[in-house]
């Protein structure tokens, strides 16, 4: 019996605003670019310009993560997406130079504003076309205290350009608002995130959340039967025993000797794939500090492809972090203080209390039987050719990316499998 190998990924930021001391700022005009759902997107490349920005900023990401002492020894995953779409957001509403520095933290200081804004409606609109065989959707909110007023201007862009949904709550009752919001988060991640609000400050004014969810089945099936134990190499010292799959076909496969690198694209029905990054033995930290976007799109793009017999570990894994000081370390310091200028979002002044972010990974067997898909076809011959072995059994980078809009949905550094 066969079985379809799934990846279930889902991911959300939570950015909360509290009071602050005042601050003016000069007001700012955003020009709208409409179209409905269900019409032909508007080929102006907005989302090509801003796919090497949010990959650049993916990297950037991952490097302040990876320099926290507590993150060293442990898996590493997130979606620079998410979070790129929620600070995006957030920087619509604001002005001087807490505009400035988050744009420049996400790469966006070339950029006009109208030029990001119509990028990202691109984007949204693109991740949402029914794929087959895929669940790709991402989602936006602003939760808003019951008391709060917000200006009318903020949350009418926040529609159009970030599909943003508005609803009120009662930040006074921490619990109730939790609950409410959670409930919000659920269904947008298909249950998969269900308790990302905790410890709710009653001050709160608003929070800005983003949603990814996605849900793939593999172009080539892999076969239930062929899983067996394995050993995975976590260090020189230390080695698991996990559930390695195998598959065998035609694969996108690139060894950069010079480099100490081995790169499997591993592509999913519906224009995804998941990029696999493996050091040599031991060079982990030296490929993590030279693998960067224009190396991982153009493996991802190329044409290298070869016959392979693919071992590859069952695994799930989470990650969950405060990104107040990743983005400190990126030069994002004056939204975290009175000095900041959200004048675009409201009369009252504020500041940003936390930035949350949580991502789940769920690798399994469950899904709907259906044909692989042939990439490439091999002449006929008497002899079968004997494939190379990839075995993925030692810590490796992942990328999961959408090629329809060339976003970097998910990355992640896997040290340890089975733990979760």
């Amino acid at each position: 019996m066969t079985g379809i190998l799934c990846r279930c990924v889902s991911a959300c930021l939570l950015l909360s605003v509290a009071w602050a001391s005042p601050q003016d700022g000069p007001d700012h005009h955003q020009h709208h670019l409409h179209h409905d759902k269900d019409q032909p997107h508007p080929k102006n490349g907005a989302e090509n310009v801003l796919s090497s920005q949010n990959a650049d900023f993916a990297f950037s990401l991952y490097n302040a993560l990876n320099a926290i002492p507590e993150n060293k020894d442990t898996n590493i995953f997130f979606s620079p997406l998410s979070i790129s779409m929620a600070l995006s957001m957030l920087a619509m509403g604001a002005k001087g130079d807490t505009h400035s520095q988050l744009y420049k933290a996400l790469g966006f200081s070339e950029l006009p504003p109208e030029k990001v804004n119509e990028g990202f409606e691109h984007i949204f609109h693109m991740l949402g076309h029914r794929r087959d065989n895929m669940e790709l959707n991402a989602n936006s909110a602003v939760a808003v205290d019951d008391s709060f007023k917000v200006l009318d201007k903020y949350l009418e862009d926040t529609k159009h350009f970030y599909e943003s949904e508005a609803f009120t709550v009662d930040f006074s009752k921490p619990d109730i608002a939790a609950e409410e919001i959670n409930k919000f988060i659920a269904e947008k991640t298909n249950n998969t995130i269900t308790d990302m609000v905790k410890d709710l400050n009653p001050s709160t004014l608003m929070m800005l959340i983003n949603c990814i969810y996605f849900k793939g089945e593999w172009a080539s099936r892999f076969d239930k039967e062929e899983t067996k134990k394995d050993n995975f190499l976590v260090n020189e010292n230390k080695k698991v025993k996990v559930d390695m799959m195998q598959n065998t076909g035609t694969f996108g496969f690139y060894e950069d000797k010079e480099n100490f690198t081995t790169v499997v694209r591993l592509p999913y029905k519906g224009n995804t794939s998941m990029i696999i990054v493996m050091p040599d033995e031991g060079k982990m930290n030296e490929v993590e500090n030279e693998v960067h976007y224009k190396y991982v799109i153009c493996v991802n793009l190329s044409n290298f492809c070869s016959y392979l017999s693919i071992h590859l570990p069952k695994f799930s894994t989470s990650g969950s972090y405060s990104l107040l000081d990743p983005l400190k370390a990126m030069g994002v310091e004056e939204a975290f203080t009175s000095k900041a200028d959200f004048s675009g979002i409201a009369e009252a002044s504020m500041h940003v209390a936390e930035v949350k972010h949580k991502a789940i990974l769920k690798v399994d067997e469950e899904g709907t039987e259906a044909a692989g898909v042939t990439t490439v076809e091999f002449v006929r011959s008497i002899v079968p050719p004997q494939p190379k072995e990839v075995k993925i059994n030692r810590p490796f980078l992942l990328f999961i990316a959408d090629h329809i809009t060339r976003s970097v949905l998910f990355m992640g550094k896997i040290l340890d499998p089975t733990a979760d």
